[in-house]
């Protein structure tokens, strides 16, 4: 494995890969983000990095984040914890409460690996109830 691939972390190495559809990841790399799609993977989490993202502010407090779920607070900040370590979230502290806010560049890195802002092919793109493509 490369020293540069082993010194990034998962969403830097991310940000340097193809889209899949262009080329396949080496293994290397797959390694490298694997720990962030894990991550991801997990519908509590995936649904917190979505409340974050899309909060008015574009940042949330544990406090803003714990009644959508029934969770316990420590456990939604361990969720929370796991997504900021990963690098898809940035965390600052204020007195007693910790705010989340999403890395906008990860999140679009994350959409641009899977091809994400490619169009899908016509033969992908699902039909309207008139059969039209949507």
């Amino acid at each position: 494995m490369s020293k540069l691939l082993t010194e990034l972390t998962p969403t830097q190495t991310l940000a340097c890969c193809s889209p899949l559809r262009e080329e396949p990841l080496a293994s290397d790399q797959a390694e490298r983000i694997a720990p962030l799609l894990k991550a991801l993977a997990d519908p509590v989490r995936l649904r917190l990095l979505s409340l974050v993202a899309s909060h008015p502010d574009g940042e949330a407090c544990v406090c803003d984040l714990a009644g959508a779920f029934d969770l316990s607070q420590p456990t939604i900040s361990h969720h929370l914890k796991v997504l900021h370590q990963i690098g898809l979230l940035d965390r600052s502290k204020r007195g007693i409460w910790v705010y989340y806010k999403a890395r906008s560049t990860a999140l679009a890195d994350v959409a641009a690996l899977i091809g994400g802002s490619a169009p899908l092919p016509d033969t992908q793109r699902s039909l309207t109830p008139g059969g039209r493509t949507a």
